[in-house]
């Protein structure tokens, strides 16, 4: 794997000092906004971030940093287990993971984490998408529950 490349706990704390400066007083669509923009600013391995809302059949997207991506998409992917399970998902080569939707060709691995609301209730998939094969372990799970919980005050 590629992880002793960064300093992914320097990364993720400095990420999280500005997201917390920046998100206080905001409303929970302005919190997205600063969370992917901050994330996709610091992170170097990060392609693309951003959050995918349920919508009774599909997921739609919310705000996010990076190339277009897909408006709407299935609970098939790696997005959908997310949120149907209630667990994040570490997929260290989107290739090999069944029923993958590919908006973008270069994305490589992936993390997705669902953001649940104090009553449980699924609020949005957080997802991540790298260029990176193997990318995505189990300190950016840490990291990003710690700052979607902080930042957007909800259970993660």
């Amino acid at each position: 794997m590629n992880n002793q490349k960064y300093d992914k706990t320097k990364l993720y704390k400095t990420s999280l000092k500005e997201i917390i400066e920046k998100t206080k007083s905001k409303t929970m669509a302005q919190k997205m906004a600063i969370v992917c923009q901050s994330l996709k600013r610091i992170i170097p391995y990060y392609f693309w971030v951003g959050f995918y809302l349920p919508r009774n059949e599909h997921l739609e997207l919310g705000s996010s940093e990076g190339p277009p991506a897909c408006f709407r998409i299935s609970y098939s992917g790696v997005c959908g287990r997310a949120a149907k399970t209630g667990k994040p998902i570490i997929v260290p080569d989107v290739n090999k993971f069944p029923g993958h939707i590919a908006c973008d060709p270069r994305s490589k691995s992936e993390i997705a984490i669902p953001v649940l609301d104090s009553g449980g209730k699924l609020l949005a998939v957080f997802d991540v998408d790298s260029e990176e094969i193997g990318i995505f372990d189990e300190t950016d799970e840490k990291w990003l529950y710690k700052i979607l919980n902080l930042a957007l005050n909800e259970k993660c």
